[in-house]
């Protein structure tokens, strides 16, 4: 991946829908080779998809939280396994450190959030958690 490649992901990241003649355009570069490094990107696995981004105030479900997750022993396949089960587990992230998932919660209200905590906190498997409310997003 060349400084043209990170500037095209650069320009779609901002806003997916651009044409291919807008990105050549922006870019100085024929609308071809846009096309040639569009369909590299998505044929070596660079870009899986494009999406639509949300305000946040679209979202239905508008609190959002992150849990740090320690879980008991080697246990963390059977913890992921259930998490992702949950409705309000929108993403799990393994890390390394003090704690051995990340999760990414959503839900309606904060009572729904204080519930799905107390559910989460009942799996099997996990020893601690830790949680903190996303305020406010500042770049996406």
């Amino acid at each position: 991946m060349d400084l043209t490649d990170r500037q095209l992901l650069s320009l779609l990241r901002d806003n997916a829908r651009l044409s291919v003649a807008a990105l050549a355009k922006t870019l100085r570069l024929a609308r071809g080779t846009v096309q040639n490094r569009l369909a590299r990107l998505e044929a070596d696995g660079t870009i899986v998809g494009y999406t639509v981004k949300l305000r946040p105030q679209s979202d239905d479900q508008r609190v959002r939280a992150l849990m740090t997750v320690a879980v008991e022993g080697n246990r963390t396949d059977e913890v992921l396994k259930t998490l992702r089960g949950d409705p309000a587990v929108r993403a799990l992230h393994t890390t390394n450190g003090r704690w051995d998932i990340v999760a990414e919660l959503r839900a309606d209200s904060l009572e729904a959030v204080d519930k799905v905590l107390g559910r989460i906190r009942l799996i099997d498997g996990i020893s601690n958690t830790e949680t903190s409310l996303l305020l406010s997003t500042h770049k996406y």
